[in-house]
């Protein structure tokens, strides 16, 4: 452990500027902003600091965030995986700003000198994680969004994914407790991406996040329509499954059909505990369901998911 007064602060001003952002987000920001906090503050008090301002419509709005090209990651947790996964793959550090609640002593895996530490008291704190009860909340931090996060385009997916082999597709979850559990589960069980279909809720809403506990810096995600994942079947020569909870007239999943397709790039489609799967969905694929005792007629959707990717994992990995 490292006592804050020991943490290097930058001698310079942090400066977020916007970066490069997607076609879908151009028109909901009027104006490039910079968001400047002063080179000396080591300490922000008030929750009407602009800088607080500032990060909480990073937490709060999705264009917002994706303009500027950070969020905001809640919690010692998820930034000891973020940093411990990014340090075994990059030199170029992730967190801009630790935001740290007074007389915590940050825990060493997140200890990087060249991240800039800002002092806060217990109203800030609860004014930028954005819930009440904040006893487990000692530390947050402003990160960048991952290179590995990409708006998918109509010119293929070279780059997007590295020889996709198995790919968790997501139609329509609007739940991000849902969406952070499974890109969680697809992280674990060595999926190759996660594609986003309309509909689904921003893979970096801080519910989101909370549940994918750092797993969406971890894993490329897609975010794009069906005309470009017809691209990357055709490009990739992909198998099209989709969970269903019926048993009549779909395959079910077994250890058998799991045999049948360790060989064969996939996609896996999953869609919505309300809406259920799309017509282009259902049209385009395979429909699979898990067998169930009882009476019962469906899983939670991270729990049918979590199932599906443990018995289609790639086995080569």
């Amino acid at each position: 452990m490292k006592s804050l007064n020991k943490f290097f602060i930058s001698s310079t001003p942090f400066t977020l500027t916007s970066p490069p952002y997607s076609p879908a987000n151009k028109n909901k920001i009027a104006s490039k902003k910079t968001i400047t906090l002063p080179p000396n503050a080591t300490t922000i008090t008030s929750t009407s600091n602009p800088f607080v301002k500032h990060c909480v419509k990073i937490r709060q709005s999705s264009s917002y965030r994706h303009f500027y090209g950070y969020v905001l990651v809640v919690g010692a947790t998820p930034i000891r995986e973020i940093c411990s996964f990014h340090k075994a793959v990059s030199d170029r550090p992730i967190i801009e700003c630790l935001f740290v609640l007074d007389n915590y002593f940050i825990p060493e895996e997140i200890d990087d000198n060249d991240v800039r530490v800002i002092h806060v008291n217990l109203e800030v704190i609860k004014k930028l994680s954005g819930v009440q009860s904040v006893d487990s909340v000692e530390v947050i931090a402003l990160v960048r969004i991952p290179s590995t996060f990409h708006i998918a385009t109509d010119k293929g997916f070279g780059g997007l994914f590295s020889l996709p082999h198995r790919i968790l597709v997501l139609d329509g979850i609007q739940d991000p407790g849902n969406l952070g559990t499974l890109v969680r589960s697809a992280t674990a069980f060595r999926w190759d991406g996660v594609y986003l279909l309309p509909g689904c809720c921003d893979p970096f809403n801080d519910k989101a996040l909370r549940a994918s506990r750092g797993a969406s810096f971890q894993i490329p995600i897609v975010s794009g329509n069906w005309q470009q994942i017809n691209i990357l079947r055709q490009e990739f020569r992909m198998k099209m499954f989709a969970g269903h909870p019926s048993n009549e007239l779909v395959t079910g999943l077994s250890k058998e059909f799991a045999d049948s397709v360790a060989n064969s790039p996939l996609c896996l489609i999953l869609g919505s505990e309300g809406g259920g799967l799309s017509e282009d969905s259902m049209r385009a694929c395979e429909l699979v369901s898990i067998p169930m005792a009882g009476d019962f007629e469906s899983l939670n959707v991270s729990v049918a998911g979590g199932i599906f990717m443990y018995m289609l994992q790639n086995r080569n990995k």
